[in-house]
């Protein structure tokens, strides 16, 4: 009896072993397939390309006034919809005034600019502002017209150059409706603006070893209207000539000549569709044409380069000009 009841006891014993052999090895077959699955879920692509990059970048100009100011937006514009990586604003004051261009610059490094292409009203007067701007991280590209700050590209046109042309274009015309000598009226932005006044010394050295009298030059503040009265009284005192520095001083001549109905021969400079009008009706012999989408669209492409550290090429880009006239 003894040794049937041992006997039972050793046979519970087994089976109560092999149960647990069971269970662990059906528990460890659990864990190595949860490390699998897990695996699967989260795979690691290390091919997978970051996302590129943002950037904040900013146009600000001399005013919102001229045609021209609209063609460097649009040359922005272009640039930005291919670069694809860029929030892009432009902000300008409403007229030529150095307090409201260099509070849009503060503005525009209190948004969180990363780079400003800026067309500088005058040489001097941003000088502060960039500082700031540039403590504060800003890449600062110049379109159009530099201050006396380090940028890190400035593109526009050879002004002297241009202006000597728009001289020499001048000239022609006046030797065409037989003028060989007379006076020579000059209307321009201000005595601060850069680029503006390295067109009146170009337009200014062409006429050197001529019988022509340049006159003292005046200012409207590229407003048309107040440049069209400085032209009236150009007209008053016998000039047979007159010239623009840019587009508002260039429509105030035009109108002025239209007016008067004499035989003045007119010059400017920018383009726009009155302007065109003006060359068109016989009231201005030429103007100098920029090319101001192509300042925006290469600023707002080295402004990327620059942001994402990339080589940008040389740091002055002449633009180009051409004169355009009726033919």
């Amino acid at each position: 009896m003894k040794k049937r009841v041992l006997s039972i006891i050793i046979c519970l014993c087994m089976v109560f072993v092999a149960a647990c052999s069971k269970d662990k090895a059906t528990s460890g077959s659990g864990t190595k397939g949860n490390e699998n699955e897990s695996k699967t879920e989260t795979p690691t692509d290390t091919n997978k390309p970051a996302d590129s990059e943002r950037y904040k970048v900013y146009l600000i100009t001399m005013d919102q006034m001229d045609q021209h100011w609209v063609n460097v937006d649009a040359g922005c514009k272009k640039a930005v919809k291919e670069l694809d990586n860029i929030d892009y604003e432009w902000l300008a004051p409403d007229v030529k005034d150095d307090a409201k261009q260099i509070e849009c610059i503060n503005n525009a490094v209190a948004g969180g600019a990363d780079a400003i292409l800026l067309a500088a009203n005058g040489p001097d007067a941003v000088t502060s502002a960039l500082e700031e701007a540039e403590a504060a991280g800003v890449k600062i590209i110049y379109v159009d017209s530099a201050a006396d700050y380090p940028a890190v590209q400035t593109l526009a046109t050879d002004n002297e150059a241009a202006g000597k042309t728009a001289g020499e274009e001048m000239i022609k015309g006046l030797t065409a409706a037989g003028i060989k000598e007379g006076k020579i009226g000059i209307v321009n932005v201000n005595s601060a603006t850069a680029s503006c006044v390295a067109r009146e010394k170009g337009f200014r050295s062409a006429f050197e070893g001529t019988s022509f009298e340049l006159l003292e030059t005046q200012y409207g503040e590229g407003d048309a209207a107040k440049s069209k009265d400085i032209a009236a009284n150009y007209i008053t005192s016998g000039c047979v000539g007159l010239f623009g520095a840019n587009e508002g001083s260039t429509v105030g001549i035009g109108i002025a000549i239209q007016e008067a109905g004499e035989t003045i021969i007119g010059v400017g400079f920018d383009k726009s569709d009155t302007i065109l009008e003006l060359i068109d009706g016989g009231h201005l012999l030429c103007t100098m044409a920029q090319n101001p989408d192509v300042m925006g669209y290469e600023g707002m492409k080295t402004a990327a380069k620059a942001l994402a550290g990339e080589n940008i090429g040389e740091t002055n880009i002449d633009t180009g000009v051409s004169a355009i006239t009726k033919n």
